[in-house]
C-alpha cells in the first residue's frame, strides 16, 4: 500500500509515522508513506497557498492550483489513487470505512485548512471526504494521522497476530469484551474465574456476553445496527 499526504505542515507527521505499528509497517515494506509540502507546488516566490474568498467573508481559502499540481504530480508516477479530503464536512471515519480504505493500493490524503479549500478541488479531484467527528480542528493533519493509523493496521501482514483484528471493538457492531492479565488478584480485585478455568468454550461465551452487556450500556446505538 502507498499513502501520499499533502499538507502545509509536513513536520508534524514525523512523530506519528516514526513510531509503533505504523513505523513497523513501513519497515516490513507493507506500506510506503510519503508526506508532501503543499508549498513545494506553488509557483510564486512567497509560496502562497491561500487567498481571500470571493464574495467577501472572514478567513482565507486554500488555492486550487497548488493542490491540483500536487495531486497530478503524484498521479503522474503511474499510480491509480483514491483521493481523500480530510475536512469537517466529510463522512465520519468508522471501522467499516477504515476497512474499505485499507483495500485500496494507493491513497492520497489532502489536509484541509483555514476556512476551507476552493470548491473546484472537491468537484474535480476528490473521490471522498472524511471527518473524524462533529467538531472543527485547526486543520486536516490530525484527522489524516488518525486515518493513517486506523487504515495501516488493517493492511494484511502489519499486525503480528491477524486474528486480533477479529475481536476488536466495533467488529460486528460490538464493543470489545474486558481484558485482564497478571496478577490474578490485585488489591483484592480478582480476575473472573471463568478466564482461569481453561475451558475455551465457556471463555468464548463469557466474552460474547460481556461484549453485549458493554455495548448495551455504552453504545446502544451500535446494537440497533
Amino acid at each position: 500500500m502507498r499513502i501520499d499526504i499533502i499538507t502545509i505542515f509536513p513536520k508534524c507527521f514525523k512523530p506519528v509515522l516514526d513510531e509503533s505499528i505504523v513505523k513497523r509497517a513501513q519497515e516490513k515494506g507493507k506500506v510506503k508513506i510519503f508526506v508532501h509540502d503543499l508549498r513545494d507546488y506553488t509557483l510564486d516566490k512567497h509560496r502562497k497557498v491561500d487567498d481571500r474568498p470571493f464574495g467577501g467573508g472572514s478567513g482565507m481559502v486554500m488555492n486550487a492550483e497548488p493542490i491540483f499540481r500536487a495531486v497530478e504530480a503524484i498521479k503522474s508516477r503511474g499510480h491509480k489513487a483514491r483521493v481523500v479530503l480530510l475536512c469537517p464536512q466529510g463522512e465520519t471515519l468508522t471501522q467499516k470505512s477504515a476497512k474499505r480504505l485499507s483495500k485500496f493500493k494507493h491513497l492520497i490524503l489532502i489536509c484541509g485548512h483555514y476556512e476551507g479549500i476552493d470548491e473546484r478541488v472537491r468537484q474535480k479531484l476528490v473521490d471522498e471526504e472524511t471527518s473524524i467527528g462533529d467538531y472543527v480542528l485547526t486543520g486536516g493533519e490530525l484527522p489524516a494521522m488518525v486515518l493513517v493509523d486506523a487504515v495501516v493496521r488493517l493492511v494484511p501482514g502489519v499486525l503480528g497476530d491477524k486474528n486480533s483484528l477479529n475481536f476488536e471493538s466495533f467488529e460486528g457492531n460490538l464493543l470489545e469484551y474486558p481484558h485482564y492479565t497478571r496478577p490474578a488478584n490485585f488489591k483484592g480485585m480478582c480476575v473472573p474465574q471463568v478466564l482461569l478455568s481453561g475451558d475455551h468454550k465457556k471463555i468464548e461465551l463469557w466474552r460474547k456476553e460481556q461484549a453485549l452487556k458493554r455495548t448495551k450500556k455504552k453504545r446502544p446505538d451500535l446494537l440497533a445496527k
